[in-house]
Formats: C-alpha cells, structure tokens, sequence
C-alpha cells in the first residue's frame, strides 16, 4: 500500500471514529492505551515511558486522561509500594474493540 493510500485508510478510520463520537485522544493517549490493551502486563509507568519513547510525566498526563474516560486504572504494586501498575479495563476493551471494527471497516 502506497502513502497515499494508507493515509486514505488513516482518514477514513479517523472519519468513522469522528461519526460515532468517541472520544478525541492524542496520539500518545492511543499508542499507550494500545500498548497496555495488547500487550501482557504488568506495566509501570517507568516501563512505559521506556517503552514508548516518552518521558513519564507525559505517559502520567496520558494516564489521567485514559483513566477518567474509564479504559485505564492504575494501583499499586503491593510487591513494591512506590511503583504504581497500569491495566486496562473492560470499558477500556470495548473501546479498542470499537476501534478495531473501525479499523477493519476501513480497510475493507
């Protein structure tokens, strides 16, 4: 697929989420939630700043919007009680499954 033509796909995934009012994110927002919704835990924030390749008080920002919107909870690690672990939630799995649908509806 050429660029211009996954930018098309982009577009229309983009469109379709726009049509059926979910919620804006930022692209940290979605890389983070994507990485904790599909990849096996657990995960801290130190982990996901290194892994993602953006400081930790950007992945906290990140963090408070995803928990507010319900997809994210964070608690605390009983095994370290400095270190706060990041899961996904069952709001949080309906979400990418709307958004996979999305995804899916696009490329076809």
């Amino acid at each position: 697929m050429g660029a211009e033509a996954s930018l098309s796909w982009w577009y229309r995934v983009l469109r379709s989420a726009l049509s059926e009012k979910l919620p804006d994110l930022t692209t940290r927002q979605l890389a983070l939630l994507l990485h904790v919704g599909l990849t096996g835990g657990p995960h801290t924030v130190r982990g996901l700043a290194e892994v993602l390749g953006f400081s930790k008080p950007a992945v906290t920002r990140a963090l408070d919007r995803l928990t507010a919107l319900g997809w994210l909870e964070r608690t605390r690690d009983q095994r370290d009680r400095r270190s706060v672990l990041v899961s996904i939630t069952d709001q949080g799995r309906g979400f990418l499954q709307d958004l996979g649908r999305l995804v899916s509806d696009a490329a076809a």
